[in-house]
């Protein structure tokens, strides 16, 4: 955009000079109020424009120059929270390289892990800077050891003896023994009295579990509907052509080999994707009614069978707990301890195993399956842990069962002094043997069977191959992971930490399992339709965690010699104090009507107004949209009509009675397609010939115009084929 220099020419009258063209050019930007940034120039030319554009006073001038410092500022903070958003380009190399060689639908899994681990992060915030810097700062490190209440235990001891027989360390590390007088577990946060002061740190700790879970349910949110906007532009049958994918699939700005590769797969795999689902779908378009029916009682057949799978494995795992819980103090203690975990891992081993062979028995779609595999598998491992969790209930709170020492104290306070301890101490089990299953698995059953199947040739090893990598197994592994560490959030305040690492770790184990030791699905399926699916069960799990939370929190009794709510009958009774120490009788009042009927109906009621307003407003989008997109195909359908009409008009080339040969003009002025080479969206399809009109040849040619004898005479323009000839 440099001034032009005048160079004598020989000029057209009424042509302007470039110098007229420059200065008009000129005063159209400085007086366009288009942003600088988005215009189409080099640097130096942005400054000039800036400068023309300047105001005239120096007031005005450091105005704005500290407007535009201050959304400089904006936009490089967005920038670094978009930055902070996408986990801060961690394994941004290895996911890209996943997705190349096995397709977008595995890397969708590794993509998940990486936002599990930034969400555990996220939640680590609150509680280390709300809870543990200020109880640093006004308590000892030491909290001291817990107190010893005698209580009127008939026929059993305060202690539990079967575990002061081990002094194994490594042991007690497992089981979370030696770690209870650490902040990682509820019982080592002890504080005086409530006084008048103006932080609380009994409100900060009964809060930051609130805030954690508030904010993952956000960013779950916001990461489930991200791809909807697109759905409900496009439609459900709406499909991106192949031709399109093969000419513009490819990236031209790859120069390395390795890369090359890498782009190739994944080009291939969605293919592999589009054909199959194309595939399946041309096959349920030709069944009849009877074999639908059919195919809706092996369908049902196949559910029930599942349904009866997974109620036997819960069974087992509420037998399981209760056994362990109820010999506490035998000489297999030892080994009881991890019983709960072990059949919950077993359950969850053979569950899904047996699920992906009953839906395969009935010929899915690639999608369809992977997403009836994995809700049968959400249903197995969230029902697993709501039971484990109900069974830890029922023999430490006494939920459904009656016992004297939960009539007097509101908790089995003979055999758990510290039951927010007993808790957390199984929650971090179940979190460790969780780990340790997947790291054992991956050393010591996937690599020596790679090792067996490509050592030794045969029938039997070429059955046994190597593992295939299942997505919806993987992903309801570090589903349940994240569920339990939600629900340990108030009983062990530091397992987000643990839970970091162990993902961390558990990215390295399964990146190095799936490109060394596994091989990749037969049954590709695209990433788009099933991201959608693992946010969702995320959340369920979320709401798995909210509710026994939120019992306990509520409604059962604290510990009388551990944590910070001893001398509360339940840890929300914090609440009412503070607002009675801390409020003016005004702000009491409007906190009362805030949770009072009065203020709770109207609310409803405006909120299902405003749902209704949104969902209406939904519905009449999608009808906008769709007779958008019925005008547009009418659109096209017209100018092909035009196009049609023009062309008999106009004379044709190979016609004998043309007064010459055809100018150069008239071939320019020749309609063309709107779409070369490509059926445009609403093109007509083929007509019935005219009387007197040829037929079409052997290379798509046609002749409106018969010749002399009756024969076509040649042509050379070609009829574009319409969208159901390709």
């Amino acid at each position: 955009m440099l001034r032009p220099q005048s160079v004598p020419s020989e000029r057209g009258p009424g042509v302007p000079e470039p110098e007229e063209l420059w200065e008009a050019e000129m005063e159209r930007l400085r007086c366009s109020g288009a942003p600088v940034r988005g215009l189409p120039y080099a640097m130096m030319d942005k400054r000039l424009i800036w400068r023309l554009r300047e105001p005239a006073g120096k007031q005005t001038l450091r105005w704005q120059r500290w407007q535009r410092r201050r959304q400089t500022v904006e936009r490089r903070l967005r920038e670094a929270a978009q930055r902070l958003a996408r986990g801060l380009g961690l394994w941004e190399g290895a996911l890209y390289e996943i997705g190349g060689l096995f397709g977008t639908g595995i890397q969708s899994y590794f993509t998940f892990l990486r936002f599990l681990l930034l969400l555990n992060l996220l939640s680590l915030l609150p509680t280390a800077s709300f809870v543990l810097l200020p109880l640093a700062w006004l308590s000892p490190p030491d909290p001291g050891p817990a107190l010893n209440l005698t209580l009127q235990c008939p026929g059993s001891s305060q202690s539990q003896t079967g575990i002061l027989k081990f002094h194994n360390q490594v042991w007690h590390v497992l089981t979370g023994r030696a770690l209870t007088n650490t902040y990682l577990f509820y019982g080592a946060y002890r504080l005086g009295p409530e006084s008048s002061s103006v932080y609380s740190i009994r409100l900060a700790y009964l809060l930051s579990p609130l805030a954690c879970l508030l904010l993952c349910f956000c960013g779950t949110l916001q990461r489930m509907v991200k791809g909807l906007p697109q759905k409900t532009l496009l439609g459900q049958d709406y499909k991106v052509p192949l031709s399109s994918k093969v000419f513009s699939s490819w990236d031209f700005c790859i120069r390395v080999q390795e890369a090359a590769t890498i782009k190739k797969h994944e080009i291939r795999n969605e293919f592999k994707v589009e054909l199959e689902e194309g595939r399946h779908f041309q096959l349920m378009q030709q069944q009849t009614r009877a074999q639908r029916v059919c195919h809706l009682l092996s369908y049902l057949r196949v559910n029930l069978l599942i349904g009866l799978l997974v109620v036997g494995a819960i069974s087992a795992i509420f037998w399981a707990t209760k056994y362990s819980q109820d010999n506490k103090e035998e000489s297999l203690f030892l080994l009881l301890q991890y019983l709960p975990p072990g059949v919950i891992a077993l359950v969850n081993f053979l569950g899904p195993l047996l699920f992906t062979f009953l839906v395969q028995l009935e010929n899915y779609p690639p999608n369809t399956e992977v997403n009836l595999t994995l809700i049968w598998c959400v249903v197995l491992k969230l029902a697993s842990l709501g039971m484990f969790f109900f069974s830890l209930g029922q023999t430490i709170l006494c939920i459904g069962r009656d016992k004297t020492s939960c009539e007097s104290y509101g908790y089995n306070a003979c055999d758990y002094q510290c039951w927010e301890n007993s808790v957390g101490e199984e929650l971090y089990k179940l979190s460790i043997f969780n780990f340790l299953l997947t790291a054992a698995f991956a050393f010591l059953v996937t690599l020596p069977r790679r090792l067996l199947v490509d050592r030794f040739s045969g029938r039997f090893w070429a059955w046994l191959d190597r593992e295939e990598f299942l997505v919806p197994k993987n992903v309801l592994d570090i589903v349940a992971a994240q569920t339990v560490t939600w629900m340990g959030l108030f009983y062990c305040p530091l397992l987000p930490l643990l839970n970091s690492i162990f993902l961390f770790l558990t990215f390295y184990i399964k990146k190095y399992t799936l490109l060394k030791n596994s091989r990749a699905s037969l049954r590709p399926f695209r990433a788009s339709s099933s991201t959608f699916f693992f946010q969702l069960v995320l959340l369920l799990g979320l709401l798995l965690a909210v509710v026994p939370l939120g019992y306990v929190v509520s409604s059962i009794h604290s510990s009388l010699d551990c944590g910070l709510f001893t001398n509360y009958s339940a840890p929300w009774q914090v609440v009412p104090e503070l607002v009675a120490l801390g409020l003016p009788p005004l702000g009491q009042r409007a906190l009362h009507y805030l949770g009072s009927h009065a203020f709770s109906f109207p609310l409803l009621i405006m909120l299902s107004l405003v749902l209704t307003v949104c969902i209406s407003q939904t519905q009449a989008n999608a009808r906008a949209i769709h007779r958008l997109r019925k005008q547009l195909v009418w659109q096209v359908q017209e100018k092909w009509h035009l196009v049609e009409d023009l062309s008999r008009l106009l004379p044709e080339p190979g016609r004998r009675d043309s007064l010459g040969p055809e100018s150069p003009a008239s071939r320019a002025s020749r309609p063309r397609s709107f779409c070369p080479g490509f059926p445009c969206p609403g093109s007509p399809g083929p007509r019935d010939p005219r009387p007197g009109s040829s037929a079409v040849n052997a290379l798509g040619l046609r002749s409106p115009c018969p010749g002399p004898h009756g024969t076509p005479a040649s042509t050379h323009r070609a009829r574009f084929p319409s969208g159901p000839e390709l």
